[in-house]
């Protein structure tokens, strides 16, 4: 059975991915490793603690990372961040404290021990800055052969991007650290807005789970909703919310959701494109691609997949 870590800035769709990753049998949820983006990190934190226990499985431990990029010395939430979370990340939802708390062993160390632990059956899936990650990667640089691997949110190769004309908002947190990630050759698919946009959920699917009649199932589709609301007014177009952060959980159960494009890839790090996910010009040639881009997703499938597995879930829960 594949073993997985999930590194979240808990916010509606990390916690959407919580929960899909709960719901898949195939995987075992070892851990979160927290991280900044949606919220702050000790936010973040809180919010998957609570939510873990609130769907029945606080035996998931959550470990407390890196609290800003490699190249800062703080982080702030953006204002856009918390209209589409909620100032508490979860759409303003209350949801009772845990009385968990974070391990005492730090994010980039537990990292670095489950890949020890459990090698190739470990898959990493960050979906927020990969500033976690590239830290574990500098501390014990021989994990980049030894890791199962990484399947992570963020980037965009085919469509422009979500916070400037060619950058993603993961990617724009700590664009020194995603290229460190992505060039490192680290065994990584990227899962970014030219798939997760075609991912849409919408009210009457929140309402399929409001029906199961369980807390969780309630509390989960108001968090959504709040998140779907957020849309109406950042991209109506889309006529719904985007499922970013499951799609990748989906992707590390099931890779044959996507088709991807192999293509070494690198993160551009200086203005006018700082953040830009691109090919890496030094290693096109290479015949030894290191990183998967998904660039095309089955929608229909995953979808189902998504709905189902999240239903199963609530509907045990309390």
């Amino acid at each position: 059975m594949k073993k997985l870590i999930l590194d979240l800035d808990t916010g509606v769709d990390d916690t959407l991915a919580i929960c899909y990753a709960l719901g898949s049998p195939e995987v075992e949820l070892i851990g979160i490793t927290g991280t900044y983006g949606n919220v702050l990190t000790k936010q973040g934190v809180r919010n998957a603690l609570a939510i873990t226990d609130m769907l029945g499985h606080p035996e998931v431990k959550v470990y407390e990372g890196l609290a800003h990029s490699s190249t800062t010395d703080d982080f702030s939430v953006l204002p856009i961040s918390a209209f589409i979370h909620g100032d508490n990340g979860i759409g303003d939802v209350e949801i009772e404290d845990s009385e968990r708390v974070a391990e005492d062993v730090p994010a980039v160390d537990f990292i670095i021990d489950s890949v020890k632990k459990y090698g190739k059956d470990l898959i990493y899936v960050p979906t927020g800055p990969q500033t976690n990650l590239a830290a574990a990667i500098k501390k014990a640089p021989e994990i980049v052969d030894e890791i199962g691997g990484v399947v992570l949110m963020g980037g965009a190769l085919t469509v422009p991007g979500n916070v400037s004309a060619c950058a993603e908002a993961n990617i724009s947190q700590d664009p020194e650290a995603a290229d460190f990630v992505f060039r490192s050759g680290i065994p990584a698919t990227m899962v970014g807005l030219d798939v997760t946009l075609q991912t849409l959920l919408t009210y009457k699917d929140t309402a399929v789970w409001r029906e199961k009649g369980t807390y969780a199932a309630g509390k989960i589709a108001d968090i959504t909703d709040y998140y779907i609301k957020a849309y109406e007014t950042t991209a109506p177009t889309l006529h719904g919310c985007g499922l970013h952060d499951p799609l990748a959980v989906a992707v590390a159960v099931d890779p044959t959701l996507v088709t991807c494009l192999d293509i070494n890839m690198k993160v551009d790090t200086e203005a006018p494109t700082r953040g830009r996910t691109i090919g890496d010009t030094d290693r096109l040639n290479d015949p030894v691609k290191t990183m998967k881009v998904a660039v095309g997703v089955d929608v229909p499938r995953f979808l189902d997949e998504f709905m189902t597995r999240i239903g199963n879930l609530v509907a045990a829960a309390k």
